[in-house]
């Protein structure tokens, strides 16, 4: 594996475990040359799901993707990459089991928004307000009290 901070072509792997939901590998890698490290996922590649985008058009499922949106919603909280990435397992899992070979952006968006009220209320906020297009305080507001009476059943 190839260190993406130095580009060295040789590095070891110094942990190996399953992750949680048992479908992929998680390793922990050294580089030999500059010694930092780094995280690698080894998963079997089954995803033939196509997104249906807002515009109509399509495009494969891509978890990166999902990461990438969890990880802007999360900037500056106290949430891992671990926590992120076993939310996205979490996310493709379910829909995998969905069994679909279409599947609508805005329900990928409702999972990532389900994960992340779990995780972190203010990525949740972040997320929302950008997902669901807010124009207004008052977008914020209704989302956040929503939040509020969710959390008090």
């Amino acid at each position: 594996m190839k260190c993406h901070f130095c580009g060295a072509e040789d590095t070891k792997v110094i942990d190996s475990r399953p992750t949680e939901d048992g479908t992929s590998i998680r390793r922990r890698r050294e580089c030999i040359e500059c010694k930092k490290r780094f995280t690698t996922y080894e998963k079997y590649e089954e995803n033939n799901t196509m997104v249906i985008k807002k515009d109509g058009t399509r495009e494969l499922f891509n978890p990166s993707k999902v990461l990438s949106g969890m990880v802007k919603s999360c900037e500056k909280r106290p949430v891992s990459m671990d926590i992120l990435e076993d939310a996205v397992s979490r996310i493709e899992r379910k829909i995998m089991t969905m069994g679909v070979r279409e599947i609508p952006s805005r329900m990928i968006g409702e999972c990532i928004m389900d994960e992340l009220k779990q995780i972190d209320q203010v990525a949740y906020v972040r997320f929302a307000s950008v997902y669901r297009e807010f124009t207004d305080l008052d977008s914020f507001y209704e989302a956040i009290n929503k939040l509020k009476n969710d959390n008090q059943k």
